[in-house]
């Protein structure tokens, strides 16, 4: 039998953040079982551990969705690492990546990683899709600093500001807009949408991915990494603030976020709630 844990993400008490399955040693899990387990838990992701590669590093980590593999995710990445603290391993450590080995700190309350992989502005969708596909109206999108944008340092996202918090928690996902956007801008995640409200150095966020079976995201490292890297770029300045998101789904996820010279860095508690074994 294979051990696991669960731990919930950019939180300090249980039955907040993101939750997220860990295989602690995925060595002995046949490749096929890999996206069925995954699909399983039926989280926004599952992570599975291996030894590293580069023997100089802490461990090699595979992120799964419910529906498919993916190289990078924030609160995988962030819940892993303080699961890693909690083994012994760190404070220090170098996680192997789909997109590459990635520096962490942990403590086995809270972690943080920093990225270096440029950011990629791909696109600028439609704004009506855009608002269509989150349920708001076409006054409900600022477009005073930026338009829509899909943009990645992993994984691709719409990153779109809203006018207030109200038509944040207005948001109703569209699945019919959603698949129209992902026709029209294909990638390794199917149309998904991260919008947020600003003021000053706190934001308010919501994920949505509902052809990834991902309704709504309780907390997404990897979007506001984009976020960072793209709101830095448009400023050119160091951006610090943090991210409130969750809040609508009853499980308030708080995140860190810095982008400077380049890079960002993520950081936020984790607490395991959950450790049992399959029965395979």
């Amino acid at each position: 039998m294979t051990a696991y844990v669960v731990l919930d993400v950019f939180t300090e008490v249980p039955f907040g953040g993101n939750p997220l399955a860990l295989i602690p040693d995925a060595t002995g899990l046949p490749e096929e079982q890999l996206q069925k387990i995954a699909r399983e838990f039926n989280f926004s992701e599952t992570v599975f551990l291996y030894p590293p590669e580069d023997a100089a590093n802490t461990a090699k980590l595979r992120i799964f969705t419910p529906t498919m593999e993916i190289p990078f995710a924030g609160h995988p990445t962030i819940g892993t690492a303080v699961a890693l603290a909690r083994m012994g391993h760190g404070p220090d450590m170098v996680l192997e990546l789909g997109l590459g080995p990635i520096a962490a700190h942990a403590t086995p309350k809270r972690a943080e990683f920093t990225t270096e992989v440029p950011l990629d502005v791909i696109a600028t969708p439609d704004t009506a899709l855009v608002a269509d596909a989150l349920g708001l109206e076409l006054a409900d999108i600022n477009l005073n600093h930026h338009a829509p944008t899909l943009a990645s340092v992993g994984l691709p996202f719409t990153l779109t500001e809203l006018t207030s918090r109200d038509a944040l928690a207005r948001c109703t996902p569209d699945s019919d807009a959603f698949r129209k956007g992902a026709t029209l801008h294909q990638g390794s995640l199917d149309f998904a949408q991260f919008a947020y409200v600003r003021s000053g150095n706190h934001i308010d966020a919501r994920m949505f991915a509902p052809l990834d079976n991902i309704p709504e995201d309780p907390a997404t490292g990897s979007a506001c990494a984009a976020l960072g890297a793209f709101l830095a770029q448009l400023s050119g300045e160091t951006l610090q603030v943090e991210v409130l998101q969750g809040e609508d789904m009853g499980r308030p996820s708080h995140i860190s976020l810095k982008s400077e010279n380049g890079s960002v860095t993520i950081a936020g508690a984790a607490v395991q709630v959950m450790s049992g074994r399959l029965t395979l």
